[in-house]
Parts: C-alpha cells; sequence; structure tokens
C-alpha cells in the first residue's frame, strides 16, 4: 500500500531517485514507526510522514517522522552520535554505555504555562529519551542527569509554587515566533553555543509566546527520563511536574528570552 511520505527534494539527492520511488510506493517504508522528533508512535499509512536523513561522515540513517512535528530534511549529525543511533536502531548489542553517551541523547522539550502567584509563566519542560551519563565515563554511574545539571546552575525544584532563580548565561532562542534553541554559556567567556536545538523550529501558542514577550524570561524544567512523559493537556503537565518535584527529581531554572 502506498505510504503517505513527504521526501524532499535534498533527501532525494542523497538518496536517489530509484530509492525514493520506491518509499513512495511502500517498499522500504515502515507502516508504524517512532516520530524522530517527538518519540511518539506514528503510522504512514494513516498520516503524512517526513523522511529525515540524518548524514554523517560515513553513515547516513533515514528516519520518519510526524510531517506535523518536522518537514523532510537531511539533517547534519556528528559520525560518533550517529553511529550510537545505527546501534540503537538496529538492537546490536552494545551495552548500556553507547546509549548512555551524552552526546547521543536525545532531549524532548514541551512548552506550556504554569501558574505560579495568579500569574501565567511560559516554561519549557526536558526530559531526555534515556538515562545520561557524564561524558568520559563507560556510564556505570547511572542517570547523571539531574547531577550535571545542578552543576550548571539549576536548583531542585521544593515547591511548584515558585519561580526558580535565573541562570545567567543561558537563554531562550525564539525568533519569528518559533522557538529555536537553549543555549548555554561558550568555552572561555565565547559566544553561546546550543545547549537544545531543535532540528527545525518549534511552534509554541499564542498565549505562551505572548507570555514570553511579557515577561522575557522562560521557566526552564527539567526531569530524569520517563519522569514527566507526554502530557496531552498543561493541566496533566503540571501535575506531573509536581509529582517529579515532590519525588525530588526536578530541578528548574529561569533564563532570558532572546529573540521576540
Amino acid at each position: 500500500m502506498p505510504r503517505m511520505l513527504d521526501v524532499s527534494e535534498d533527501v532525494r539527492a542523497e538518496i536517489g531517485d530509484a530509492e525514493a520511488d520506491r518509499l513512495l510506493v511502500g517498499d522500504n517504508a515502515p507502516g508504524s514507526y517512532d516520530c524522530t522528533s517527538c518519540r511518539t508512535p506514528g503510522d504512514s499509512e494513516q498520516e503524512r510522514t517526513s523522511t529525515v536523513l540524518f548524514v554523517g561522515d560515513e553513515t547516513a540513517v533515514l528516519a520518519f517522522a510526524h510531517a506535523t512535528c518536522i518537514p523532510s530534511q537531511v539533517v547534519q549529525v556528528a559520525e560518533e552520535q550517529l553511529q550510537g543511533a545505527v546501534r540503537s536502531i538496529t538492537g546490536s548489542e552494545q551495552d548500556a554505555q553507547d546509549r548512555l553517551n551524552p552526546e547521543q541523547a536525545v532531549l524532548g522539550i514541551t512548552s506550556g504555562l504554569v501558574l505560579i502567584d495568579d500569574e501565567l509563566h511560559p516554561a519549557l519542560v526536558v526530559e531526555p529519551t534515556g538515562a545520561i551519563a557524564r561524558p568520559g565515563t563507560d556510564g556505570s554511574g547511572g542517570d547523571e542527569f539531574l547531577q550535571l545539571l545542578l552543576e550548571q546552575g539549576f536548583h531542585p525544584v521544593q515547591r511548584m509554587d515558585q519561580v526558580p532563580e535565573v541562570l545567567h548565561g543561558w537563554s531562550i532562542l525564539l525568533a519569528m515566533g518559533q522557538l529555536h534553541a537553549v543555549l548555554q554559556p561558550g568555552t572561555g567567556g565565547g559566544a553561546p553555543v546550543a545547549w537544545w536545538q531543535a532540528h527545525a523550529p518549534l511552534q509554541v501558542t499564542e498565549g505562551w509566546r505572548t507570555a514570553a514577550n511579557k515577561s522575557q524570561t522562560v521557566l526552564v524544567y527539567a526531569a530524569p527520563a520517563g519522569a514527566i512523559g507526554q502530557q496531552p493537556r498543561e493541566d496533566l503537565l503540571r501535575d506531573a511536574l509536581e509529582k517529579a518535584s515532590a519525588g525530588g527529581i526536578l530541578v528548574a531554572a529561569a533564563m532570558p528570552l532572546a529573540g521576540t
């Protein structure tokens, strides 16, 4: 059965016309898949699906995403990161240390509004898809995502009714009303670099953008993999944040807004 696939000209140029045509008629394309952007299930027989080609120095991996999440495109990534993804996708026997490598981790980001003292604050919730190891280690120390953020200046969230402290040097890049990146200080006082960057700019709601432009500050909450999950409504997201806070597994920081 033909798939509802989008294959961009850039992707077609990389994989060739023959392979692109085979994908479009249903050969070599999955029915169901996990979206490479939002990590939730998709079905190329039922909904428009983007082909996303990740290209390293020597390796290329074709992945799939909801067309509503990101368009079909070619994404340049580090070869080491791509090799880790290949091992994870193929299920080849590579211990958790490969999947724990922080360069291979995928950070999921959800936007929402958080009510504190009767005021709505724009917020981003960061949750990795798996455990994070300290750079240069084999992952045997377990998930160190929160500890690494604490060392960067994030603070534990004791109660959700308090605004987190500002983390100087970090910022949220918003351009043309879309979320582009979370920036952190560059090494040695250099220019800021992306701690997280969207493959394609993420849409935020009008309410979120209005609140961000008003306060010029975004609250960033972070929790370990599996702590928050994909919540379809802001009240459920708030409940998940409250639960993570009560469990001592939520950190946060306020970051100035860069852009509009």
